[in-house]
């Protein structure tokens, strides 16, 4: 997993690519996001917010 991050990265800096970094970031918070909202306890709050 921490590969796939350091590829990214590479590939980012190579290719002075850095506006893709916000997105894989917000991507990221809203798969956890989903993640977390499955089976806790939270779910209904998040859904609101959506």
């Amino acid at each position: 997993m921490i590969s796939i991050f350091k590829e990214l990265f590479a590939y980012m800096s190579a290719r002075k690519k850095w506006w893709l970094a916000p997105v894989i970031v917000i991507l990221v918070l809203f798969g956890g996001l989903l993640v977390l909202a499955q089976g806790s306890a939270v779910a209904p709050f998040i859904y609101t917010i959506f």
